[in-house]
């Protein structure tokens, strides 16, 4: 006399049967709860940038050089053109490099407003920096928007780096939030009464050099962490 086999079981032994030759074929990951719990958190900029605020002003205030030092260290051609090899030796002494070739430099300076613009979202401001009369312009955001892919201050601080996020996405919202941030910190400057008023300041800037034998440093536009009138 056979003995029967329940449907149920037979079919239990058969996806089981089916699971074993797919592990074996293509393998599989095992994830434990509290990994896939990691794998579900939303990533939040606006928490993240809060809570490390403080520390992004005060990093790039205290590592901080004179803009002048830095600008009288660049020789433009006639076309307000540098080569690369000419401001790596720069950046090394006076400001940071990164991953991406991109030379940052955390800078203050006191100067003279020469002229506001703020016909576009992307407001600035002209700077007549003190202790340097070359022909390097400067303009300094203080509008309603800074560019999309303006990153000076996030690379600037020397901690917020690439390999700490998941995914590009996140880096990129990191930016864009300390720029809100920066903007926020403006909002109580009469921007409109600036012009041919003395300045103080404290910030960023880039020069972006990556697979580029010339740079052109007719003009570098800063990102403010604070701006003061004397």
């Amino acid at each position: 006399m056979k003995a029967s086999v329940r449907p149920g079981l037979a079919v239990a032994a058969g996806v089981v049967a089916v699971l074993a030759i797919v592990a074996l074929l293509f393998g599989f990951t095992v994830v434990s709860t509290e990994d896939e719990a990691a794998l579900t958190v939303v990533f939040d900029p606006v928490t993240y940038v809060a809570d490390s605020w403080d520390d992004i002003q005060t990093v790039i205030r205290d590592n901080a050089v004179p803009l002048a030092d830095v600008l009288n260290r660049i020789s433009p051609d006639a076309d307000g053109k540098a080569t690369t090899q000419s401001l790596t030796p720069v950046a090394e002494e006076l400001g940071l490099i990164t991953t991406g070739e991109a030379h940052v430099y955390r800078v203050n300076a006191s100067g003279t407003v020469t002229d506001v613009d703020t016909e576009t979202s992307k407001g600035t401001i002209g700077l007549a920096v003190d202790g340097y009369e070359g022909p390097i312009k400067v303009r300094v955001y203080v509008g309603t928007r800074i560019p999309s892919d303006e990153s000076s201050i996030r690379d600037a601080t020397g901690f917020i780096e690439f390999g700490d996020f998941r995914e590009q996405t996140e880096y990129g919202k990191v930016a864009a939030e300390i720029n809100k941030k920066v903007l926020a910190g403006l909002e109580s400057l009469d921007t409109e009464s600036l012009a041919g008023q003395p300045v103080e300041l404290t910030g960023a800037f880039t020069l972006r050099t990556f697979n580029q034998p010339l740079i052109d440093v007719s003009e570098v536009y800063l990102v403010p962490v604070e701006i003061a009138r004397p």
